[in-house]
């Protein structure tokens, strides 16, 4: 995100993700979706329950039965993880955009580790045999770093992690935000780290004014990646544009599609993503500002959108978003709102 066009401090800046993600409630408070505030959702299901992460102090936790009535959970993590306090700059335990899978028995959660604005950025890795918290084996074990990005040395910011799991069961890990945009790193098959040989691919990124010094994050405003499988396709989901601005958020969604996870990923019009390319999904409207940061399931016969909005009813208060997602005849996704 570019720190000159955010309107608001960063001491507010941290207030809002706080208040996004739900910290001013209390541990076994039940919500209505429409009370839910929150920032860079994402989702499994465990038997009945749904079980969401976000930003927050520790990574934000919500459970439910229904998608409607969300439960408070405890964060995932009581203290900062150490590894990352000592690795980033500005990083106090305050954790942005994660990602949770279950793959080989485990729920695998990734995780970003940053301070706005900076690529001075870290992506960690926890894993817990059940996302019960009533469950005797509940547990988080953090595995600490799987990448780290570095001013000068990358021109890509390491956070905003989503894993796939291509068709040939290889796991890859798709990150990033501004920069040179949007990455795709092959993962070991426990997830646990990069792939050796390290086999990268760039798979989305918007122009970048050239003057512009390596540190600075730039005009390409492009994150938040989540790839999801349908009807033989990738389905390359990113986020255009500014979040974290409440009311003035310009937050919108735009796709693109491949039949393998490396790509190339184009859109409606065959234009690449990795060339500025990317067909909308959706965008602000009166109701909302700012749509934007999702990801996309298949639960019990349906595919849903997740992400967050601004409630411009609320004066641009972040709030939970669950749509069905439904396709169009020649496999496009449309989300109304």
């Amino acid at each position: 995100m570019k720190p000159f066009l955010l309107t608001v401090s960063l001491l507010a800046v941290t207030g809002l993700c706080m208040a996004q993600s739900g910290e001013q409630k209390t541990k076994g408070q039940v919500l209505s979706l429409s009370e839910v505030m929150t920032h860079d959702p994402v989702m499994a299901k465990q038997g009945n329950t749904y079980y969401l992460f976000a930003t927050g102090m520790g990574i934000s936790v919500m459970s439910s039965t229904d998608l409607t009535h969300w439960k408070i959970e405890e964060p995932v993590f009581e203290e900062a993880p150490q590894w990352a306090v000592d690795l980033i700059p500005g990083y106090k335990g305050h954790t942005w955009a994660p990602d949770v899978i279950y793959h080989n028995g485990l729920y695998h959660l990734f995780y970003s580790c940053s301070a706005f604005g900076k690529n001075t950025s870290a992506i960690g890795h926890a894993t817990n045999p059940t996302l019960n918290p009533s469950d005797p084996a509940f547990k988080w074990t953090d595995h600490g770093k799987i990448i780290q990005s570095v001013p000068y040395r990358d021109m890509w910011n390491a956070i905003d992690p989503n894993i796939v799991i291509d068709e040939s069961g290889i796991p890859w890990m798709t990150f990033g935000s501004f920069w040179d945009g949007i990455k795709l790193v092959k993962l070991t098959p426990d997830l646990m780290q990069v792939a050796q040989p390290e086999e990268w691919h760039s798979i989305c990124r918007r122009e970048r004014s050239f003057e512009l010094d390596d540190a600075d994050a730039g005009n390409g405003a492009v994150e938040a990646p989540f790839i999801f499988k349908h009807d033989g396709y990738y389905y390359l989901f990113v986020s255009f544009d500014y979040c974290c601005q409440g009311a003035k958020s310009t937050y919108k969604v735009v796709v693109g599609r491949s039949k393998t996870v490396t790509g190339p990923y184009l859109d409606k019009e065959g234009r690449s993503l990795a060339q500025g390319g990317g067909s909308l999904v959706v965008q602000g409207n009166k109701d909302w500002a700012g749509i934007g940061h999702n990801s996309a399931y298949h639960f019990d016969g349906k595919d849903y959108y997740i992400s967050h909005a601004y409630s411009m009813a609320e004066d641009g208060m972040p709030k939970l978003i669950i749509r069905e997602m439904t396709w169009t005849e020649d496999g496009w996704p449309v989300v109304d709102f």
